[in-house]
């Protein structure tokens, strides 16, 4: 990781995709794509996915490392190129905690990250409390989030403590509006504010050293997306903020929310300092695609009393618990149906863990792979070109973990100084 911000800062056209999903096949897809590579693959969960207390993934920090480690002894991928990192570490999972409570939890978790094995961390206390008023102030921000840090250096064990990420996404009001959704470029007066806050904040707490090892920033660079478009990076625009991190020594910028950018977009924020580009709806997106897909597949090749009925069975789970998407998607029944789906969103992200969702996907795969579909049908659903230019035989996983390898095909194109593809 360390070497990764380096090259970048010695003037090299290169950066690195974040993972941010706690899917299985995500993870493989991930780690596949790479395994004949020289690269080290970024694996991220944030604080609602894993924290102390099981997070909605119910896994602590050592059970998602567990997880993934497994994931990679499986594919064959060597541990010592995989970089795990923690992402929104601090209270916004304890919102509606007090203060204290609040950040005697986000202490832990961030304790716990460490001492799983997380060699970058990012510090993110930006949220208010329960008896808070957003936004709070940036030195309460920077000060909770010093305090973070010097349980993460307490966690460290042998070796060297991790890298932090400062900052957050959301800017402070006064920010020029852009594109739609009230999106906001980050201005450069407020990322100045974040670096010199939490210097501050790490230098009150003896952590100077600690503060040699923050090698980014978290800014809005003007890229978002909804259930159905996306605002594309415009470097224009956010020249103000590439000129500004170029006077910062050993600082890159974080950028979130890139999903569903083109190719050629994701290049440009690479070659903006935005180095580090975290990607999570757009991959299991993809999978989803990937599995609706085989479903078509399976309704041309499976009698109809056989058959997985996993979008049935999604559907049903999804309307008998819909605390996961009744909150963001909105309109008429049918718009919400279509929503379910396909929104960009994609929150149906949050269903793929459930048992009864878990054997549908399992049968739907052995129904595939128990027939020999032509390659005319292939075409007709999945795509199949691909696959037989690659001269690999058909394997319905295989083909849902290819689908995820796509996206990352644009972010290797981003990231690399001599990218193997053309974009688009």
């Amino acid at each position: 990781m360390k070497d990764i911000i380096k090259r970048h800062l010695s003037g090299e056209h290169v950066g690195i995709c974040s993972v941010c999903s706690a899917h299985p096949a995500v993870i493989e897809a991930a780690l596949r794509f790479d395994l004949n590579s020289d690269r080290i693959v970024l694996i991220e969960a944030t604080s609602n996915q894993v924290n102390q207390f099981g997070g909605y993934t119910g896994m602590r920090p050592k059970d998602f490392r567990d997880f993934v480690f497994k994931i990679a002894d499986d594919v064959g991928f060597p541990r010592k190129r995989i970089c795990l990192g923690g992402d929104h570490l601090g209270p916004n999972a304890w919102q509606k905690d007090d203060p204290e409570t609040a950040m005697a939890k986000s202490r832990q978790l961030v304790a716990d990250y460490v001492a799983a094995g997380f060699t970058k961390i990012h510090l993110d206390a930006s949220m208010a409390v329960a008896g808070e008023t957003n936004p709070i102030a940036p030195e309460v921000a920077a000060a909770r989030a010093a305090d973070m840090a010097v349980a993460a250096e307490k966690a460290v064990g042998d070796g060297e403590g991790p890298v932090y990420i400062i900052g957050t996404e959301v800017p402070v009001p006064g920010g020029e509006t852009d594109g739609f959704s009230g999106i906001k470029i980050t201005d450069p007066a407020d990322v100045k504010v974040t670096i010199e806050t939490h210097r501050q904040a790490f230098a009150k707490r003896g952590l100077e050293a600690a503060f040699e090892r923050v090698v980014g920033v978290v800014v809005q660079p003007g890229v978002d997306f909804d259930h159905s478009g996306t605002i594309a990076y415009d470097p224009q625009k956010a020249e103000p903020l590439t000129q500004f991190i170029e006077g910062c020594s050993g600082l890159v910028y974080e950028a979130h929310s890139t999903d569903y950018q083109t190719p050629e977009a994701l290049r440009g924020l690479v070659a903006g300092h935005f180095a580090i580009l975290k990607v999570g709806p757009a991959l299991t997106f993809a999978m989803r695609e990937g599995l609706y897909a085989l479903v078509a597949l399976e309704d041309e090749l499976i009698p109809v009393e056989k058959r997985s009925q996993l979008r049935a069975v999604l559907e049903r789970i999804m309307l008998d618990e819909p605390k996961n998407w009744a909150p963001y998607y909105k309109g008429d029944a049918s718009t919400q149906k279509l929503l379910r789906s396909y929104s960009q969103s994609d929150r149906i992200r949050y269903y793929w863990a459930q048992p009864e969702v878990v054997a549908a996907v399992d049968k739907l795969y052995a129904n595939i792979n128990s027939v020999t579909p032509i390659p005319a049908i292939l075409s007709e659903y999945m795509g199949y070109e691909l696959h037989r230019a690659k001269g690999a035989e058909f394997n319905a996983r295989g083909w849902v973990v290819d689908k995820i390898m796509q996206v990352l095909e644009d972010y290797a194109f981003a990231a690399e100084p001599n990218p193997q593809r053309l974009a688009g």
